[in-house]
C-alpha cells in the first residue's frame, strides 16, 4: 500500500543508483542507469522520473529522498550548486519532480546522504561524532556532530573536499586552488597514476612497485587532508566511501600514518579511519532515511 516504502536516489556524475526501502531500511528493489551526458538539470529530471518510473511503477512509495553533489537550500527543495555538473546553479528540483511524480521530494548533499545511511544501517552505528569523505568524480562528504548532521549556515555544511591542500595547486571548479579533491577524486590519482583505478588497484595486489609506490603517494594526499578535518571536527570516525574506497587496502595504511603523524595523540585519541561498510549503497539509503524524517508527517500529493 502507498507510503509503506520510500524511495532513495543517489546522482552522481555517472551514475544514478536508486533503491526502493521499506520504512524499516529493508532495500526492497533497486535499480541503476547512467547518469546523463552531459547532465543537465533537464535531461537529469528526465532521467530521475523515468527511472523510478520503472522500480516504482505502482506507486508504494509516496515520498522520495535525493541525493546531489553540492549544497541545498534550508528548505531541501533547491540545488544551489554542483560545481562537477553543467547548468546546476540554484535549480528547483523537488518543485520540478513533485507534479511529475505525484510524490513528495527532498533533497540532500550526497555525502549527507551516505554519512545518514552509514550511521543508520553501515560503519557509523552508535557513533555521534562522525567525519565521511565520498571519493570518486569528486570529494564529497559529511559531518555529523553529536548525532546531527552538521549542515552549517543556510544549508551549506560540509563540504570536505574542499578545504585547500596546497595553496598554488590546480584549480577546482568550486573556484578553490589545489583542494583536496584536486588530489583525491579520480582525477587526483590521475595526476599521480596513467592507469585506471581497478587497474592500479590490480597492479598493486601482484606486488608491482610503482604501483603500491602511487597508492602510498594518494595516501599521503588525503591523509593530509584528514588531519585538518580531525583537527577541525576531532571525531571518534572518519569514513571513506565512493568508488576509490574499494582500494583502500592500497592507501589506508598511508593515511593513518599521515594522520597519526601530523595530528596531536589528544586530538586524535580513539579515532578510527577506515571505509565505509555499505559501499555504493550508502547514498541511496541515507537519502531514504532523509526522506522519511522530513516528510512523513507532510500529506501526501495526489495525483492529478
Amino acid at each position: 500500500m502507498p507510503d509503506s516504502c520510500v524511495l532513495g536516489v543517489d546522482l552522481g556524475g555517472t551514475a544514478i543508483k536508486l533503491g526502493l526501502f521499506s520504512r524499516d531500511g529493508e532495500l526492497l528493489a533497486d535499480h541503476q542507469r547512467p547518469t546523463p551526458q552531459p547532465a543537465t538539470p533537464g535531461s537529469v529530471c528526465v532521467e530521475i522520473v523515468e527511472a523510478i518510473g520503472s522500480l516504482d511503477p505502482d506507486g508504494l512509495a509516496s515520498m522520495v529522498g535525493i541525493g546531489l553533489p553540492g549544497p541545498m537550500d534550508a528548505d531541501a527543495r533547491v540545488a544551489r550548486v554542483c560545481i562537477n555538473l553543467p547548468g546546476w546553479e540554484e535549480v528547483p528540483l523537488a518543485a520540478w519532480l513533485e507534479p511529475r511524480l505525484k510524490r513528495r521530494v527532498t533533497l540532500a548533499n550526497d555525502g549527507n546522504c551516505a554519512l545518514v545511511g552509514e550511521a543508520w544501517k553501515g560503519a557509523a552505528v552508535g557513533c555521534s561524532d562522525v567525519v565521511l569523505l565520498t571519493l570518486g568524480t569528486g570529494v564529497g562528504g559529511g559531518v555529523m556532530l553529536g548525532g546531527k548532521l552538521f549542515t552549517g549556515h543556510n544549508g551549506a555544511a560540509a563540504e570536505p573536499g574542499l578545504i585547500t591542500l596546497f595553496p598554488e595547486g590546480p584549480d577546482c571548479n568550486s573556484g578553490n586552488r589545489g583542494s583536496l579533491e584536486q588530489y583525491a577524486s579520480i582525477t587526483g590519482l590521475g595526476r599521480l597514476s596513467d592507469a585506471e583505478p581497478s587497474s592500479l588497484a590490480m597492479a598493486a595486489s601482484r606486488g608491482d612497485e610503482q604501483a603500491k609506490a602511487q597508492w602510498e603517494r594518494y595516501g599521503q594526499l588525503l591523509g593530509t587532508g584528514i588531519s585538518s578535518l580531525v583537527y577541525m571536527f576531532t571525531p571518534q570516525l572518519v569514513l571513506l566511501g565512493g568508488g576509490l574506497a574499494g582500494a583502500s587496502e592500497h592507501f589506508l595504511p598511508a593515511v593513518r600514518r599521515e594522520v597519526n603523524t601530523r595530528v596531536q595523540a589528544v586530538s586524535r585519541e580513539g579515532l578510527q579511519i577506515k571505509p565505509c561498510a555499505l559501499g555504493n549503497g550508502a547514498g541511496r539509503l541515507g537519502a531514504a532515511r532523509l526522506a522519511i524524517d522530513r516528510l512523513r508527517s507532510r500529506p501526501s500529493l495526489q495525483a492529478g
